[in-house]
């Protein structure tokens, strides 16, 4: 049993940084605090354009799309989450209207990105964090920026961040086999597409559901074999 470490360091840098954020909050002015939203919401869109134009499988990319998608609109993902995130808010008796969408944007932003699977791999089958540990220097200083403007939907991201990452470290120590490099490059391209939606949504271009698609972040694995080996024979 490997212990998530770089996972749990991953989780106390956005809790700092979004204490740090939420503090610095109040001293930002409306135009300010909306000047930020669309120096991040450009930052989103310019990563995840990185992020999904390295696919060397387009076809693979836009079916994993297309039938996670599907699959995440008929289980209504978003909408789920919407509803558990309102229900911590009343919880916290937060006053916070942004507190669900800072909270599901912060996780997306964190935990779809290539830093994230590879980083995680790394540490479930070689044990090592380097990569892990610099995803949360990064982190730490992206939760500053978000909680300023989402205010502690951030911080709470920090919970699901822990969980997702330590469940990649696990599984890649269990399922080393079946984790080529090739698949991550694709994974990460998947997440790519989704980040391009959170930046989408931050600048207010449109309103797309992006947490309805992350099932297409895991059907890519079966697809992605399966394409494997019919190319073989």
């Amino acid at each position: 049993m490997i212990l998530p470490l770089g996972s749990i360091v991953n989780a106390l840098s956005v809790i700092i940084g979004s204490i740090i954020g939420i503090y610095f909050e109040s001293f930002l002015s409306e135009k300010i605090r909306k000047a930020v939203f669309q120096i991040i919401g450009l930052f989103t869109l310019a990563l995840g354009m990185q992020m999904s134009l390295k696919t060397n499988q387009f076809l693979i990319l836009l079916v994993s799309l297309i039938i996670g998608t599907i699959i995440g609109e008929s289980l209504s993902i978003e909408k789920s989450i919407e509803s558990l995130s309102n229900k911590l808010k009343i919880k916290l008796q937060s006053e916070n209207k942004l507190f669900s969408e800072g909270l599901i944007t912060a996780f997306l932003l964190y935990c779809v990105g290539s830093m994230t699977f590879v980083g995680s791999i790394e540490e479930g089958i070689h044990k090592d964090r380097t990569l892990m540990y610099t995803k949360s220097l990064m982190d730490g200083i992206t939760s500053i920026l978000l909680a300023s403007s989402f205010g502690t939907g951030v911080l709470f991201s920090a919970i699901p961040l822990l969980i997702f990452q330590s469940a990649l470290t696990l599984g890649a120590h269990y399922f080393e086999s079946y984790l080529h490099p090739e698949l991550i490059t694709e994974i990460s391209a998947v997440g790519g597409v989704i980040i391009i939606g959170i930046g989408l949504n931050i600048l207010e271009i449109t309103k797309i559901k992006v947490s309805n698609m992350l099932p297409a972040l895991l059907l890519i694995i079966p697809i992605y074999h399966l394409i494997y080996l019919v190319q073989i024979y």
